[in-house]
Order: structure tokens, then C-alpha cells, then sequence
């Protein structure tokens, strides 16, 4: 009997937490991809955990890493996927400055590993390139699969390649393989150093009576936030088309970060002017002014549409981050 076993790198990860329940829910067998550590770092999937005992399990994990091509071939051999998707990267864009050639390593060099496990494999299955928004960096919005692609970041730098060589191995080898160029989708599993959750802690820390500030940077920069929840069945979608293309994921709304920490405030009556203080360490040397996408094809062809605005987005961390600091009274 055929069945569908999919193979997830980044499983650890906001997305990848959240498109294993998805998965799991439609029956997939899931395997994922996890780095050795000397301490747990599996905690946004371990309400999914299964014990190896079990008989059958449907989610197996696996230790490994991005930039060791010999372990990703061996491991695709074994595991025989029908679909493979790459959310492993170092994803932060500030870090990427001050780490460059890692972010290079695993984003770039590492997807490229991985496609060419695919095609060394011999395996019929579909990939899925964790694409991002950040490709656009300079170009203006609105952005749609045919705007110009203009990194202003490493990270972006990296990701460019990683877009390109999916294009490449698809038009090369054949290989089933499809770009999702998702702009920013967050969640309460979004990492404490992002923007939007380190705003939504700050809140739920401050309404709980800390005195501390919130320090951030470019307090202009427009984007473009959806619900990663959500995000993660474009994901799926993209890979059950007969051909492989590539694909805008976005809501096609703007805001400013500045009004995003206003909402965010203003959930528990603060003002956020009271408690936001522009710091220039958290200002990139080269920073995107605006990403807004055009989802228009994603809704023509893969019947996507995002639900929740970014101000429901806010609100609802801002909820989660307000429970997770009363569990802990």
C-alpha cells in the first residue's frame, strides 16, 4: 500500500512544529531532521513526541545536519521520502551579519546538498525550498513571483542561491522541486529574537509589572505578517501539484513595526510610547525598507488565502505570551 512519508528539516523550528501537526493529522508518517545537542531543543514538538518503542510510530527523528551531504543522502536512501521539506536554516537576519558564511553554509550550500542527495538518491519525491520575502530586499512592493530579486542581507544572499539551484535541479534533472517564497509568518512559536515576539513577550512581561523597556530598531519597516499556522498548508498545497513552480505566500497587508508594538500595547490598555525605546545595535547595516506580497497566484492556482490579519496576529501572541508568564506565577 502506498502512503505518503514525508522528511522535514528546520522539524524544530515554528514551521516545522507546525506543519508536522498538519502532516500528522492527514496521516503523513513524518521524519525530521534534528541537530545533536547536549540539551533538549525539541520543545515546540514534543506534545508530538513518540517513543521509538512504540510499534510503528509516525513521527521518527533523525540526528543530522544541513551541511553534511554524505548523512542527508544516506539518510534520504533510508528513509524513502514522497516528499522532502527544507525549513533548516539559520533564519535570523541580524545574525546573518555577524555569522555570514555559516548562514552560507547551511541555507545555501546545505539546500544545495540536499537537492543533489535527491538526484544522487534516485528517489521519486517532491521538494519544497523554504524561499523567503527577504529575496526582494530593495525592490518595491508590491512583490509577486516576476519582481526583481535585490538581497540586502546574507541571509537573503544565501537564500538567493538556494532559490536558484531548486530552479536549476528542476529544469536540470527533473526533479520535482518548488520554491515557496513566504513573507513573515509568525505565531506564539515564533523564536523570543524576533521582532514580533520579542514585542509580544515585552508586553506580556511589562502588564505583568516589570518596569523594563523595549529596545528595538528600525521602527518603519513595513511588513507583511501572517499566521504561521496557516502559512504551513501553502506549503503542502505547493506539493500536490502536478508541476512544480513557484509560489508568493503573503497576506498582501502592510504595517509598520511601530504598529504592530501599538496593537500589541494597546491589547492590555498601554501605550506603547511609554515602553519603546529605539536602540541602534538592532539596526541592520543594510536594512529592507518595505516587503508587501502579492499572494494573487497562490490564490488562483493553490486555492490559499490567508484568515488572520496581522493585528489578530498580535493580539493572539500577546495572549499566549500573557498565559505562558501566569502558568509561571
Amino acid at each position: 500500500m502506498n502512503k505518503n512519508i514525508a522528511f522535514i528539516t528546520g522539524i524544530t523550528g515554528q514551521d516545522g512544529s507546525y506543519l508536522t501537526e498538519f502532516l500528522l493529522e492527514k496521516g503523513y508518517e513524518v521524519h525530521g531532521l534534528i541537530r545533536r545537542s547536549s540539551s533538549f531543543n525539541t520543545g515546540r514538538i514534543d506534545h508530538l513526541y513518540q517513543d521509538p518503542q512504540t510499534p510503528n510510530p509516525k513521527l521518527i527523528l533523525h540526528y543530522g545536519d544541513l551541511t553534511d551531504g554524505v548523512n542527508m543522502t544516506n539518510l534520504i536512501h533510508q528513509i524513502q521520502p514522497t516528499e522532502i521539506y527544507n525549513l533548516g536554516a539559520q533564519s535570523h537576519v541580524q545574525v546573518s551579519f555577524t555569522m555570514p558564511q555559516y548562514t552560507a553554509q547551511v541555507d545555501a550550500v546545505g539546500a544545495v546538498a540536499l537537492l543533489e542527495s535527491i538526484r544522487a538518491s534516485g528517489i521519486k519525491c517532491r521538494y519544497y525550498q523554504a524561499s523567503t520575502s527577504e529575496l526582494y530586499g530593495s525592490t518595491p512592493p508590491p512583490q509577486s513571483e516576476f519582481s526583481i530579486f535585490r538581497p540586502r542581507s546574507p541571509y537573503a544572499s544565501a537564500k538567493l542561491m538556494a532559490y536558484w539551484s531548486t530552479v536549476n535541479y528542476r529544469e536540470a534533472y527533473g526533479v520535482h522541486a518548488t520554491n515557496g517564497i513566504l513573507f513573515n509568518h509568525e505565531s506564539p512559536r515564533r523564536g523570543e529574537t524576533f521582532v514580533t515576539r520579542k514585542i509580544t513577550r515585552a508586553v506580556a512581561k511589562i502588564a505583568n509589572g516589570s518596569k523594563e523597556k523595549l529596545f528595538l530598531g528600525n521602527l518603519d519597516a513595513v511588513r507583511d505578517w501572517g499566521y504561521a499556522k496557516e502559512f504551513v498548508e501553502s506549503m503542502w498545497l505547493m506539493l500536490q501539484q502536478d508541476k512544480p513552480d513557484d509560489y508568493v505566500v503573503a497576506t498582501g497587508i502592510g504595517a509598520t513595526v511601530k504598529d504592530f508594538a501599538r496593537v500589541a500595547f494597546e491589547h492590555v490598555d498601554l501605550n506603547y510610547k511609554d515602553y519603546v525605546v529605539v536602540d541602534t545595535r538592532y539596526q541592520r547595516p543594510t536594512d529592507v525598507d518595505a516587503l508587501i506580497g502579492d499572494p494573487s497566484k497562490a490564490l488562483k492556482i493553490l486555492g490559499w488565502k490567508a484568515k488572520t490579519t496581522w493585528k489578530e496576529l498580535a493580539k493572539l501572541m500577546v495572549d499566549s505570551d500573557l498565559n505562558e508568564f501566569t502558568k509561571k506565577k
